[in-house]
């Protein structure tokens, strides 16, 4: 396989919570096939190449440790409600998966599987309908929103004591990463976030980081991150199953439906952008 291009390497690449870098301790992890550590010096934390002890650059955004291997903007990208004073902010964890970082992200996207993956939570039979939604690809912004997504939910939240149909936004403001904006039964007019950070350990494994930004006081910081690892759990194997695990970038490749149009467009953007890592390039 070719080596990442500079589009992957100039990335910034979350490996840690923060609160998980232990003190004193190098924590080992692995970014592009490449083992780095992590470790905490007095107020802030170092981040090296395992081999040679080459410092790598460091940021430290939405309680995630980041780093790069190449030379990355100046820093990640913006989450601006995880800023806001009344909100509950929390790492729901970092759960490694034998699958590439796009097909964690395709999946992350896709309302489809609702019904099927997570029956009675977020979806159920008979309401198994993706509605019309709009997909932009933003140039200015460099990255990828789809807006007005619906989709009716047994249990839209942990707080939630019925079903109902709930509002989504989706970004995708980094190759391996996606932000995911919910209504907020407790909170009408704004949005919960729930971010999925992907850390390509190999082409075709990652740790998976999981965010929650909240505005649901009536949930315990335990009981939100319970039910935010149940999710994923209920996705870990369908993404361990997936063939090939690496995503085909060439839309001829899988048959798309109509409701694969955020998919459609992050595939687009992957080509657009030159990422070749977890990905099987478009011929020619």
């Amino acid at each position: 396989m070719p080596p990442p291009s500079p589009a992957v390497l100039d990335q910034w690449y979350p490996l840690a919570a923060r609160e998980d870098v232990p003190d004193g301790i190098p924590l080992a992890t692995v970014l592009l096939d490449v083992p780095v550590h992590l470790q905490r010096e007095g107020e802030g934390i170092r981040v090296s190449r395992a081999g040679d002890g080459g410092r790598l650059p460091v940021c430290e955004r939405h309680g995630f440790v980041w780093t790069s291997l190449g030379t990355p903007p100046a820093a990640v990208f913006a989450i601006p409600e995880y800023d806001e004073p009344d909100r509950f902010n929390i790492c729901a964890g970092s759960i490694g998966v034998n699958v590439s970082a796009p097909r964690a992200i395709e999946n992350f996207l896709d309302m489809g599987h609702f019904p099927y993956v997570h029956t009675d939570i977020l979806g159920a039979e008979p309401h198994t309908e993706v509605k019309e939604y709009d997909v932009e690809i933003s140039t200015d912004r460099d990255e990828i929103v789809a807006t007005r997504c619906r989709f009716f939910q047994p249990r839209a939240a942990l707080s939630a004591l019925e079903g109902q149909e709930v509002e989504y936004v989706y970004r995708v403001p980094h190759p391996y990463c996606a932000v995911l904006y919910k209504s907020c039964p407790a909170a009408p007019g704004r949005m919960d976030v729930i971010a999925i950070f992907c850390q390509p350990m190999g082409e075709e494994t990652i740790r998976a980081h999981l965010m929650l930004s909240m505005l649901d006081e009536v949930n315990t910081l335990t009981g939100m991150r319970r039910f935010q690892q149940t999710i994923f759990g209920q996705d870990r194997p369908i993404l361990e199953n997936q063939f090939p695990k690496r995503l085909p970038l060439d839309p001829r490749a899988e048959t798309p439906i109509r409701a694969d149009k955020s998919a459609i467009a992050y595939r687009r953007w992957l080509s657009l952008k030159g990422i070749n890592y977890g990905v099987i390039a478009q011929a020619g």
